[in-house]
């Protein structure tokens, strides 16, 4: 998006990208991490863990959720020459709760990104990244067809493709359309998909089984 790609000349050298759960937030930021070489802290983040970062792009994650003398030191060094700091949140900065009536100051102060739900192109793009991980190649119109069927969700979309890959490499056979449909209109009326969710996936899973370009490492 664009606000991402205009680092880094961000205003004060910081962003918040805000928006619900499995708007795409982490994986946005994460892309944006991996162009810009950023340090990723955990909204756990506290002041030891600064050292030697002034100066460095900083992602965080769960910024609502640090502490507020890690955030308020964290938004101070973004500024400096070669630094920045993307922040994530469900809600705006303004709401976020702190005691430091300067850090509050800066938060109402912050520019915004704000994301819904992922449209047709966002949620495409993350499907073929997420088959791309696990080096599977399916056929092309299985893209369009999830995209018109799937819920609207990151989280989803990872459950997804973890499921399409256990099921093509158990049956060993390619990730078809027919595949697909047969994941989104039996599983997902149990509730099994969605379930899935919910549990931590793994982008680098075993990946024998379904049709693959095995050269693709990206």
């Amino acid at each position: 998006m664009r606000a991402l790609d205009a680092w880094p000349a961000w205003h004060g050298g910081v962003l918040a990208l805000i928006g619900p759960a499995g708007a795409g937030k982490s994986h946005l930021a994460a892309a944006w991490a991996a162009q810009a070489g950023a340090v990723v802290l955990g909204r756990d983040a506290s002041m030891s863990d600064l050292a030697g970062l002034p100066g460095r792009p900083i992602l965080l994650e769960g910024a609502d959720l640090t502490a507020s003398e890690t955030l308020f030191h964290l938004i101070n060094m973004a500024g400096q020459p070669g630094g920045g700091l993307l922040l994530t949140a469900r809600l705006a900065p303004s709401s976020w709760p702190t005691d430091i009536p300067d850090l509050r100051s800066r938060l109402n102060a912050l520019p915004v990104a704000e994301i819904g739900p992922p449209d047709d192109e966002i949620l495409e793009a993350v499907l073929r990244k997420l088959f791309r991980e696990r080096n599977i190649r399916p056929n092309e119109d299985v893209f369009a067809y999830l995209v018109r069927r799937m819920e609207r969700s990151v989280p989803v979309a990872m459950a997804l493709v973890k499921r399409l890959d256990e099921i093509a490499d158990a049956e060993h056979r390619e990730i078809s359309r027919a595949l697909a449909r047969r994941i989104l209109e039996t599983e997902d009326q149990t509730g099994d998909l969605f379930a899935s969710r919910l549990a931590e996936t793994d982008p680098s899973g075993d990946n024998s089984g379904s049709s693959r370009d095995e050269s693709d490492h990206e």
